[in-house]
């Protein structure tokens, strides 16, 4: 089996992304079976890499390890199984980790064939796109009488979201946190918006609604705002787990870790039928995993989508190699908007 060099920011240890990260030299198997390599234009940051170098990402490898889910790049060897086609085309991909390196062996499923179109936007169709696809088409379809609460509404996921609820005629509340990102979902399309900086929120949406509930809650937040969400929904309501970043932070260990839970409080099943609320937890990784023909029918979907102008990702900032830690350190701020890229 051969191996080329290459080369990696590889997370090291915990901390801050100043000292957390290293670039180093690394060899890499070539592709077998139905596998591709690609060599890596440029790759995408999720908030799942703040949380793997917070110690708070379970699924992340342990430390040496090279985080990273999407790649843009060419593909320059293939597997004997894989498609011989696709040598030499330029393709945006998935990986299984890895994607902080110039070069990525993935899955040739995993990845989609694209023609020119700029590297970041292509990024913001992977799992951002994929994960807002996946929830909104593929595992409760939005409708045209749904009323949808979107969280971290300006982020990558988020704008997807309500772009593909208005595709379908849905009314969209966005959920923000500052002024610029307010006019950020406006334009996008959301019906009522809300800044949970000004009060709370779950307050500003009964005021708005009036007496209605909200069929259909996006929420990577968790723990405090769960009880909020679910109490927000009606009859044959979804509400759609699919992070939590409010465990992000938690200074306490163990105790934050419980106390997390505690707020999320305890959901008996008999309960959800009775009431009928539904409860829904989305891990993209898990989807890869074991349902990898899932993975692939979202990623040529959304392609489709973006090709024929249905979506737009929006695009945060695109950053140099050596400003990974300046971009990590963005988006764990929270105060980022759309696709982080980073161009090697």
């Amino acid at each position: 089996m051969g191996v080329i060099s290459s080369e990696a920011f590889f997370l090291t240890k915990k901390g801050e992304a100043t000292e957390a990260f290293e670039l180093r030299k690394f060899e890499l198997a070539l592709p077998v079976g139905a596998e591709i390599l690609v060599e890596v234009e440029s790759f995408g940051l999720n908030y799942a890499d703040v949380m793997a170098r917070q110690g708070l990402y379970r699924e992340a490898p342990p430390f040496p390890c090279v985080v990273g889910y999407e790649v843009v790049g060419k593909i320059t060897h293939v597997g004997p199984d894989a498609d011989q086609s696709r040598l030499g085309k330029r393709v945006v991909a998935f990986c299984r980790f890895g994607g902080y390196a110039k070069h990525v062996v993935t899955n040739d499923y995993a990845a989609v064939v694209v023609g020119d179109q700029s590297s970041e936007s292509l990024l913001g169709l992977c799992t951002q796109a994929v994960t807002a696809f996946y929830m909104a088409e593929y595992l409760t379809p939005i409708h045209k009488v749904d009323t949808v609460l979107i969280h971290a509404a300006a982020g990558g996921v988020g704008t997807m979201l309500i772009q593909l609820a208005k595709l379908k005629g849905a009314r969209v509340i966005a959920k923000v946190g500052g002024q610029e990102k307010e006019a950020l979902v406006k334009k996008l399309g959301a019906d009522i918006v809300v800044n949970y900086n000004s009060s709370d929120y779950a307050e500003q949406i009964e005021q708005a609604l009036n007496g209605e509930r909200i069929d259909i809650s996006y929420n990577p937040i968790a723990g405090s705002t769960f009880k909020k969400d679910f109490a927000l929904l009606g009859s044959g309501g979804r509400l759609v787990l699919f992070g939590g970043a409010e465990l992000s932070g938690g200074k306490w260990g163990l105790f934050s870790k419980l106390n997390f839970i505690r707020k999320m409080g305890l959901i008996i099943p008999i309960g959800l039928m009775m009431r009928s609320k539904n409860v829904l937890g989305v891990n993209l990784l898990k989807i890869a995993d074991n349902k990898p023909k899932v993975l692939a029918f979202c990623l040529q979907n959304v392609v489709d989508l973006y090709t024929e102008g249905k979506i737009q990702p929006q695009l945060g900032c695109v950053y140099e190699a050596a400003q990974l830690a300046e971009a990590h350190a963005a988006l764990e701020s929270g105060k980022t908007t759309g696709k982080l890229a980073v161009n090697w």
